[in-house]
């Protein structure tokens, strides 16, 4: 296996910045999630990756070669994609030799190594079949071995889950997991679902606009978004956002809302908001760090009940703040109706909060 760098990568269309000089490093045996909204152009730089398409400025490595010039054959990649490219009638076996008999391996060395492959992807038995009698699971299976079998230097995955059902995605989740796990493989991963870059990247890199946004351990992406962007894409729910002022009270520093509410802040998030470009903010918090009032009490902030989402053991709960949603989590017993009028209590030492101009997280001076 071998590491992958993209330093200042860049991908044109026009004046269009589909691309936009992008820079990271994928260790050796890394699992790294390219994360984002359709059109982010998080597809365009694993095509970038892989050579697909031609680069307009940057240099990318994969190992200690300068792959930017190359061409896919040459650039010790294997490729699953979300359609998988199976060949119809072709055997699960065949499938999986094809890339070997194209390189002109030997007999042996193409059984052994089909066999190897299907064994680790637990696939011996569908050997003889065809594409046509496998399940959509089975196929991406098969799509993962036959990548398996050319023991590239890195991996590339476009979607692979995107056609499956809902259950099959959950599944094959822990397989491609576990794949990484075993093999120690390099893989880049694209997805627009967050939930899959969360559960399976060791790195998520979060685009937008062409922009690499943040590059980090999923856990600290969710806990410490870089803007509101971030903060907004990642986590299910979302992180609920609340346009508010900055303003000094008798005994200190305050958010007020648009319909007068005031939240004081602790000593640490009034340093915060001192950093405020134009004493405006955004108010971020997670589900999970909220408290629900059904009476008013200090430091707690008006709403009304807007939806309510019963799950079995949560309850999510969508609350309308100066027209804003904001989501929090319930325990199931507690009991709400749609337009009844509450308090939300927001957590100080976990509340985030961005500069309204620039969206970037407010640091303490």
């Amino acid at each position: 296996m071998a590491q992958v760098v993209l330093r200042d990568v860049v991908k044109t269309y026009g004046n269009l910045y589909a691309v936009n000089h992008v820079s990271l490093t994928v260790a050796d045996g890394e699992f790294v999630a390219l994360v984002g909204p359709s059109g982010c152009g998080k597809t365009t730089t694993l095509n970038l990756v892989a050579g697909l398409l031609p680069i307009s400025g940057g240099d990318i490595f994969i190992g200690d070669r300068m792959v930017t010039d190359l061409d896919p054959k040459d650039r010790d990649i294997a490729m699953v994609f979300q359609n998988y490219a199976l060949y119809p009638n072709k055997t699960v076996f065949n499938n999986l030799a094809f890339p070997l008999q194209m390189r002109k391996q030997s007999r042996d060395m193409i059984d052994r190594k089909v066999r190897d492959a299907a064994k680790v992807l637990d696939i011996t038995h569908l050997l003889e079949r065809r594409p046509r009698e496998l399940s959509g699971g089975q196929q991406q299976r098969v799509a993962l071995g036959r990548a398996l079998v050319r023991d590239p230097a890195v991996f590339l995955m476009d979607e692979p889950l995107s056609n499956l059902d809902a259950k099959l995605r959950v599944q094959m989740r822990s397989e491609i997991k576990r794949f990484h796990h075993n093999l120690g493989a390099t893989i880049v991963y694209v997805t627009h679902d967050q939930l899959e870059a969360v559960t399976m990247a060791d790195k998520m890199a979060v685009m937008h606009g062409g922009l690499l946004q943040q590059y980090d351990a999923p856990a600290n992406v969710f806990a410490n978004p870089v803007n509101t962007f971030v903060a907004s894409f990642v986590g299910s729910p979302a992180m609920s956002l609340i346009p508010v002022d900055i303003v000094n009270t008798g005994g200190g520093t305050a958010l007020k809302g648009a319909t007068g509410w005031e939240l004081p802040l602790s000593a640490m998030n009034a340093r915060k908001v001192q950093g405020s470009s134009d004493r405006k903010a955004v108010l971020g918090a997670r589900h999970s760090t909220l408290k629900l009032h059904k009476s008013a009490l200090p430091g707690a902030i008006p709403g009304k009940i807007y939806s309510v989402e019963p799950t079995g053991d949560v309850t999510f709960a969508q609350i309308l703040i100066d027209g804003e949603m904001v989501n929090i989590s319930l325990d199931p017993s507690v009991a709400i109706q749609p337009d009844e009028p509450v308090w939300i209590e927001f957590d100080q030492d976990r509340m985030h909060l961005f500069d309204a101009q620039t969206t970037m997280a407010l640091k303490a001076a």
